[in-house]
């Protein structure tokens, strides 16, 4: 079957592209220019007509690229048109008239790259990374993977543990033969080397699943601190309803900002105190969960009436910022204890020291995102897979005796389907729906 989509974005815009794939292209082509296909790869202006009634719909460039030197691998024109929704309509509806033709769904073009062996998995993923980047340190992780070290690591370690199985898989085949201890010393040695490299990758504190999906700031504190007009501040725009009544937020209000290329999402909580409304209980509970959560948090308490006993001295044990809010109605000097944490004492109402606030996360983000490593784990889907292939590379590194081959081969073979599984290089059909919906039509 031959799919067609818009692959530039929806709406009014100075140029449209409509991309089809398959092997009735050419004939599309053919039957909406009157013309046989233009030259490969070379930018050609022609008219482009109603097929039955030769009725001009627009001028545009066509692009043909012949199979399998396309993004899918297979016969592809990118048809440029004005972008006016009526002149896009038109199109779609002509090309529609041809039944071996259908609209594409999500994501299709890249998933015809990848069964048709243009792209890994990794690559796929990374691409809707980058459709979807909104700062600049996204892009450039997306980027990153693009350029294919991780596929390359993994798909090396896969080959070593290939290599690994086909030895202990002869010796299953050809029990006779006596197998030397160097043999197994070196079948020992090198699965543990391949065991150390992905419990290394794993030990990357997340950074790029927190790239990826965005840095969580919690913003918590007890009732009437400043926690919401704190969120306002930051967000430059009136997210959460201040007031003067205690308990106004009830639920977890968040928004998403980009504090200088970094990724960011600020959470405002209810506040915490002793409550008897059932609702409010709710909300603190999700906010404690929030705090949980969170790779910072942002704890604001009243200047006048700095506790910081209980919960608070729980939540400031780590990854946290004090922030003393209402410093303008502060007297005398602050107690020792504060000293002892990472605080910032600022005035929401005379918009005081909130830039040593901001510089103080800043420098928080900047360390949390430090990676030297070019390989990254940006999805959870891939990190569960290098977490499996741990557990079976243990399981076959306890599986010393020679009776235990056949079961150590399985180890072994769970293991290499596991980095497999990452980059696509088995059976996967029940994780690429996951994967290419998330795409936009027409990619």
């Amino acid at each position: 079957m031959t799919i067609y989509a818009l692959s530039s974005g929806p709406g009014v815009s100075g140029v449209a592209i409509v991309r089809i794939s398959g092997p009735e292209s050419s004939n599309v082509i053919k039957s909406l220019t009157g013309k046989e296909v233009p030259k490969p790869r070379m930018a050609t202006l022609r008219k482009i007509n109603n097929i039955n009634t030769s009725e001009l719909i627009d001028e545009g460039i066509i692009i043909w690229f012949p199979g399998p030197e396309s993004y899918t691998g297979e016969d592809m024109a990118e048809i440029h048109v004005h972008g006016g929704k009526a002149v896009i309509l038109a199109l779609q509806n002509e090309i529609s008239k041809n039944k071996k033709c259908r609209l594409a769904e999500p994501g299709e073009f890249t998933k015809l790259a990848f069964q048709n062996g243009k792209i890994n998995l990794l690559k796929a993923e990374s691409l809707a990374d980058l459709i979807s980047a909104e700062t600049e340190i996204q892009r450039m992780q997306a980027v990153r993977i693009m350029k294919g070290k991780s596929s390359i690591k993994f798909n090396e370690l896969r080959e070593k543990l290939l290599k690994l199985l086909s030895f202990v898989e002869a010796k299953i085949d050809f029990p006779e033969e006596e197998l030397p201890n160097e043999n197994i010393k070196k079948l020992t040695k090198d699965s543990t080397e391949v065991l150390n490299e992905i419990k290394k990758i794993l030990d990357d504190q997340k950074v790029g699943e927190m790239i990826r999906e965005g840095f969580k700031i919690a913003i918590i504190g007890p009732t009437n601190a400043g926690k919401s007009s704190l969120l306002n501040n930051l967000s430059n725009r009136e997210v959460a309803i201040v007031s003067e009544i205690a308990g106004t937020t009830r639920d977890v209000i968040e928004t998403h900002l980009n504090l200088d290329g970094y990724p960011v999402i600020i959470s405002d909580t209810a506040g915490i105190r002793n409550s008897k409304d059932e609702i409010e209980k709710k909300g603190i509970k999700l906010s404690l969960n929030k705090a949980e959560n969170a790779d910072l948090r942002l704890v604001v308490v009243d200047a006048k009436n700095v506790d910081l006993s209980g919960f608070l001295n729980d939540l400031l044990k780590k990854n946290a910022i004090l922030v003393i809010n209402k410093s303008d109605l502060l007297k005398d000097k602050l107690d020792d204890q504060v000293k002892k944490f990472e605080h910032v004492l600022i005035s929401l109402k005379e918009n005081s020291n909130i830039d040593q606030l901001i510089s103080k996360i800043k420098n928080n983000l900047k360390n949390k995102f430090v990676s030297a490593d070019d390989i990254l784990i940006t999805r959870e889907r891939h990190r569960e897979h290098l977490d499996q292939c741990v557990d079976h590379l243990n399981n076959f590194l306890k599986k010393k005796d020679k009776k235990d081959f056949d079961k150590a081969a399985e180890d072994l073979r769970l293991a290499t389907r596991h980095l497999g599984m990452i980059v696509g290089k088995v059976d996967v059909e029940e994780i690429l729906g996951s994967i290419f919906n998330d795409f936009c039509i027409g990619k």
